[in-house]
């Protein structure tokens, strides 16, 4: 099948930090003379989707913000889909909270009062915030004995586990490290992880790359069938595994987080592999030679 559409990861496959990686261009264009539908998908939820054409624009790429998807984005639109009237909990940052209130999402700063508890990259984290999340997430109850003490079963009679089980666990997306300017830092995925372990409960939820969800709104923007879409993408567990979940094409670039180094290991210990292997974006003409 001809390629008609492209999901595009951002960060570390475009453009790193406000600097376009050398052949972005070549790449972007490729694209264009032959008409491929392009949507920018990344697992970073702290930016609105404007903020990101601007940051295209800085970088010399005219990207309109419709062609923006974030897990931020994602995020809101499945909590607006399914729990578009619960308190919302925040673990993360300001640019997050301003698009759930823009969705008329009810954000709320009491652990006790959260029925749904978002957890996303926050460059502030610390103990205290861990401690609200597990407050938020133990559904208000007064007391949570450590382990090993006496009253532990009694307590948990007393309070029971239902109010926990309803208070939801949503991860904006699993990226535990993400490119950074000169080497990765910490992403989403290892805030999720850190709340997952005190909390002793797995999240009933992460979206962003690779979910269900986020293919499905990336597949209805582009408006084209799976067969005939291109994934680029540096990162094997969430670029390529979104592609290659949905029959789509998968290009992995060696200018993020796997680097030519680091191939075959990453290859052996991932769970899909890529059709293409690109040394940057610049060769996504390959992709279109082989078709």
């Amino acid at each position: 099948m001809p390629i008609t559409g492209a999901i595009l990861d951002v960060d570390g496959t475009i453009l790193r930090g406000s600097d376009p990686i050398p052949g972005a261009d070549v790449g972007s264009t490729a694209l264009a003379d032959r008409g491929v539908r392009r949507l920018f998908c990344s697992n970073n939820p702290t930016k609105k989707p404007t903020a990101y054409a601007e940051r295209f624009a800085n970088a010399g790429f005219d990207v309109d913000p419709d062609e923006v998807l974030t897990s931020g984005t994602v995020t809101v639109s499945y909590l607006a889909e399914h729990r578009p009237d619960e308190a919302v909990f925040l673990v993360g940052e300001s640019g997050l909270r301003e698009q759930l209130a823009d969705a008329g999402l009810r954000v709320v700063d009491e652990p006790d009062a959260a029925e749904t508890v978002v957890v996303s990259v926050d460059r502030g984290f610390d103990y205290d915030r861990l401690t609200d999340a597990l407050w938020a997430l133990s559904g208000g109850r007064a007391e949570v004995p450590s382990v090993g003490d006496e009253t532990a079963s009694s307590a948990t009679e007393a309070t029971g586990d239902a109010g926990a089980d309803d208070v939801a666990f949503v991860g904006t997306d699993p990226d535990v490290t993400i490119p950074g300017a000169d080497r990765p830092v910490p992403g989403s995925g290892a805030i999720v992880r850190a709340v997952a372990g005190v909390a002793e409960r797995e999240p009933d939820i992460v979206l962003g790359k690779p979910s269900d969800y986020a293919r499905d709104m990336a597949l209805s923007r582009l408006g084209v069938p799976a067969d005939e879409c291109l994934v680029v993408g540096d990162r094997l567990d969430t670029d390529i595994a979104l592609g290659a979940r949905a029959g789509m094409t998968t290009a992995l670039v060696l200018t993020g987080i796997v680097r030519e180094t680091e191939l075959e290991a990453a290859l052996d210990a991932a769970d899909v592999e890529p059709d293409y292997v690109l040394d940057s974006f610049a060769e996504v003409e390959r992709v279109f030679e082989e078709e």
